[in-house]
């Protein structure tokens, strides 16, 4: 297990560079640049710059060379650690992407968690009550999940927690702690608004994978091996969750490569509306105003961490069922 996971980890750089490449001819794929946009941003307002203040900045922010040279230097940069400066704040990318991880972290972690603790629980038990009122009533719960957009559904629980309890459920933070230095206070804080984003961003997971833990349960229940462990006088729920919950969780680990890239922009959309302070909108305002440098930052981190949770879906894999081997 360990050479497999240092034959994976060798591979990183090359497949880092590779998405780099993808990446940067993605976010200089739409006509124009960010200051295309910016001197549109300033006509519509009744502004304008003359066209060798233009050429200045063009040459100041490195637009006027070709493709291959920006990506060099950009790569170049990014090798030693450095993500660049953000055209349009005029900050550090780096700097500009920390100021939104920790509360973009917290919320990934606790919607990940609500997602598990309430579809595997639920999945097993539909399973192994198959056709009760509670399987049938939670069938109907997680058909209404899935077909529900997050985004309306916030829109809802925003409208709700306004007209009938006369409460914001926008945002991480109250008012008094939203630009305050982080405390234990400012945690609790965050930890009280936490659980609506949180259950919003995990509903549409939560069903899905409550269906999936349901009919490869089910599958796994009408196999022989569980016929004999019966035989053999094992109690049921031993028998359950020692043998056929094992192999039902493989499905799920699997998405694990997709789920935590995912979960890590909080859904652009829920998080837009929800006025989540986290990397979704600071990377669609990046992406709206061409702000390549920090857009591409971004989907960088969002490559890693789709290379890492693949990893970590392999070695899970390989952990709970025994037939897995990484190695010869």
């Amino acid at each position: 297990m360990t050479r497999y996971i240092l034959q994976r980890l060798a591979l990183l750089p090359a497949l880092m560079l590779v998405y780099s490449f993808v990446i940067f001819v993605i976010i200089q794929a739409p006509p124009g640049d960010f200051l295309t946009h910016y001197v549109a941003t300033l006509a519509s307002s009744g502004s304008s710059i003359s066209m060798e203040q233009m050429e200045a900045l063009r040459a100041s922010y490195g637009l006027d060379q070709p493709f291959i040279v920006q990506y060099w230097l950009w790569l170049k940069h990014l090798v030693v650690g450095d993500m660049g400066l953000s055209l349009e704040y005029q900050r550090p990318n780096a700097e500009l992407i920390g100021e939104q991880l920790a509360a973009t972290i917290a919320l990934a972690l606790f919607s990940f968690v609500l997602t598990w603790a309430i579809a595997v629980p639920a999945g097993i038990w539909c399973a192994t009550h198959q056709r009760s009122f509670v399987d049938h009533l939670l069938t109907i719960v997680n058909y209404v999940g899935v077909a529900t957009p997050n985004f309306m559904l916030a829109l809802v629980l925003m409208w709700v927690g306004f007209a009938w309890f006369d409460i914001s459920v926008t945002g991480l933070f109250s008012e008094a702690y939203v630009d305050a230095p982080w405390s234990f206070a400012r945690v609790i804080d965050m930890l009280a608004h936490m659980w609506l984003p949180a259950l919003v961003l995990a509903i549409a997971g939560t069903a899905r994978l409550t269906r999936i833990m349901r009919a490869n349960l089910l599958d796994e229940l009408n196999k022989p091996y569980v016929t004999t462990a019966r035989a053999k006088g094992l109690s049921e729920w031993t028998l359950v969750l020692r043998y056929p919950v094992r192999l039902a969780l493989n499905p799920l680990v699997s998405t694990i490569g997709w789920y935590l890239p995912a979960l890590f922009s909080g859904s652009l959309i829920v998080a837009t509306v929800m006025n989540l302070p986290n990397i979704g909108p600071l990377l669609l305002r990046a992406l709206i105003n061409q702000d390549m440098y920090l857009a591409g930052g971004i989907l960088l981190i969002y490559s890693f961490l789709t290379i890492i949770g693949t990893l970590l879906s392999d070695v899970l894999l390989a952990l709970i069922d025994p037939r897995i081997r990484m190695e010869s």
